[in-house]
């Protein structure tokens, strides 16, 4: 019946009842602690050890970026297959201008490093800035050629 439907044994539990007296063993600070910061419901400041210097700030800085640094946006010639292989690319002259055409490159000063993939067989003409010697092995073994531009 309905009005006999009981929970399983254990699988409801009476929750604590806070602040009843010092003999509930929860009264006053309700298994809180003292006063502070730590008796406060939602403060706590991440990384404060109670004014011992932070392990963040006692352990050394590693690492270095270069402001010199070149970032170059990497194009596999996995992906160039795919897009001359979709008709989205010409392999006979891949240029810059082509390859954002084609959605390769985003933004107007992005260079590109051609880097190798699996087996390519396109003989393509590529400008690129900089390219891997697997790459340029790869491009050659198929009768194309890279031009590497400044």
């Amino acid at each position: 019946m309905l009005n006999q439907l009981m929970h399983n044994q254990g699988a409801k539990r009476k929750s604590k009842r806070l602040g009843r007296g010092i003999g509930s063993g929860k009264g006053k600070t309700c298994g809180r602690g003292g006063k502070g910061q730590t008796a406060r419901s939602g403060v706590a400041i991440r990384g404060f050890e109670g004014g011992q210097m932070p392990l963040y700030i006692r352990l050394p800085i590693r690492g270095f970026n270069s402001l010199n640094r070149k970032e170059y946006t990497v194009i596999g010639l996995n992906r160039l297959a795919y897009f001359i292989e979709e008709k989205k690319l010409d392999a006979g002259k891949l240029t810059l201008e082509a390859l954002r055409a084609a959605g390769l490159l985003k933004g107007k000063n992005t260079k590109i490093k051609l880097v190798a993939g699996s087996k390519f067989k396109h003989k393509i003409s590529i400008q690129a800035h900089a390219a891997s010697a697997s790459a340029v092995e790869a491009v050659k073994a198929a009768g194309g050629s890279v031009e590497i531009i400044q």
